[in-house]
């Protein structure tokens, strides 16, 4: 299905043609989040764009920029229940309908964001034999990914040799970070300078809007007890459990709240240890929120715990808000967007301990709020999008 969201007149073009974005999905997450964004700051410098995605369906489909192509695969395959139910499935699954449409539809260039869907894409393109540019984007350390405990060995073992064989068939990759990019090519050997590196970009003016909006939970209204934030999926990845033991330990010293903003597999069991470790008073999980930045902007601290990312919106997020910050120094981003730590705290992985006594410190300390708006303003929107369409003209020449 091809879902036109508006009627363009006469726009510029990449060289000539459509871009495609080729997604995993609208569910929710950071990688569609930035990607939305991003499309939409190139359909206002007048590129053509398509969203292909496996369905038409989920939490950001009201959030598909006005003027891009919303395209359904509708893969067969993609529909059977155990493969719809996990991104990875879904987009392997979906090879074949997107090979279609690269061979119907043409698009000059075709971009996509995360290992698996750009492996799709390679194969689809081979699979096409039609010559469309392919250049495909990684956005978490690739190393992290193959290291996975919900696999035998604790790994995923095809993932690593089907990166080594799919991706030089791109013409063209890039990373989210220098720490991504670094990862990549130690994982596949591709050579480090030939990874470009593009960051996500922020709309600001979003940020501001959503910082002004109400106060939207009664503890920020307490300027008595100190409330710090998480944001992200309830995932293995962002580990929480060290989050909530640090809050245990910072607890003993101060007064103080936490409010984990973000929905997931993980709500079962976070809420369980919330309730073990004797936290309920003080620790709350709202759920996803439209509008983070009413909270982040009115928090005392933001806490990354993750313990791989590749450059968490969030924190940049934050930033942007003028919220100090505490992070893990995890691949790959934080050490990056912190600039060594200069802008906020970095503490060892998993470690409780270390997590809670800079938290500590920050409320204890604050720092000045101005130089964190300012580094935000480096991934500002405009930017970043024009940096994104100079290199992808470059790719589709």
């Amino acid at each position: 299905m091809v879902a036109p969201t508006a009627v363009m007149t006469e726009p510029l073009r990449v060289r000539g043609g459509r871009l495609a974005i080729v997604l995993t999905g609208l569910g929710l997450g950071g990688v569609q989040r930035t990607m939305l964004t991003l499309a939409g700051g190139l359909l206002e410098r007048g590129v053509e764009v398509d969203l292909v995605v496996p369905r038409a369906e989920g939490p950001f489909l009201e959030a598909v920029p006005e003027g891009a192509r919303l395209v359904a695969l509708g893969s067969r395959l993609a529909r059977l229940p155990w493969i719809r139910s996990r991104k990875r499935r879904r987009s392997l699954a979906s090879t074949g309908a997107l090979a279609a449409y690269l061979r119907g539809e043409r698009p000059v260039l075709a971009l996509a964001a995360s290992h698996y869907v750009n492996l799709s894409l390679v194969w689809a393109r081979r699979r096409a034999g039609v010559p469309v540019r392919v250049a495909i984007s990684q956005r978490t350390a690739l190393s992290r990914a193959i290291e996975n405990a919900g696999f035998p060995f604790r790994r995923r073992p095809l993932l690593q040799a089907m990166v080594r064989r799919g991706y030089p068939m791109a013409d063209a990759i890039t990373a989210v970070s220098d720490g991504v990019a670094e990862d990549l090519a130690r994982v596949s050997g591709i050579p480090r300078d030939s990874i470009a590196t593009l960051p996500n970009p922020l709309r600001m003016e979003e940020v501001e809007l959503g910082a002004a909006a109400p106060v939207p939970h009664p503890w920020l209204s307490d300027d008595a007890v100190p409330v710090c934030v998480a944001l992200g999926r309830l995932a293995p990845q962002k580990d929480l459990p060290t989050l909530l033991r640090a809050m245990v330990q910072v607890r003993r010293r101060r007064p103080v709240r936490l409010l984990v903003l973000g929905e997931g597999r993980e709500r079962a069991r976070l809420e369980q240890m919330v309730e073990e470790l004797d936290l309920a008073e003080d620790v709350a999980l709202p759920g996803y929120v439209e509008n983070p930045f009413a909270w982040l902007a009115r928090a005392r601290l933001f806490i990354l715990s993750s313990s791989y990312e590749g450059l968490p919106g969030a924190l940049v997020q934050a930033l942007a808000c003028g919220c100090p910050v505490v992070s893990t120094d995890c691949p790959s981003g934080p050490r990056e967007i912190l600039e060594e730590g200069k802008l906020g705290a970095l503490v060892p992985v998993g470690d409780p301990t270390a997590m809670a006594g800079a938290i500590d410190a920050a409320l204890e300390t604050p720092p000045d709020r101005a130089p964190l708006r300012r580094r935000a303003l480096d991934f500002a929107r405009e930017p970043v999008v024009d940096a994104w369409l100079a290199w992808l003209e470059g790719v589709a020449a």
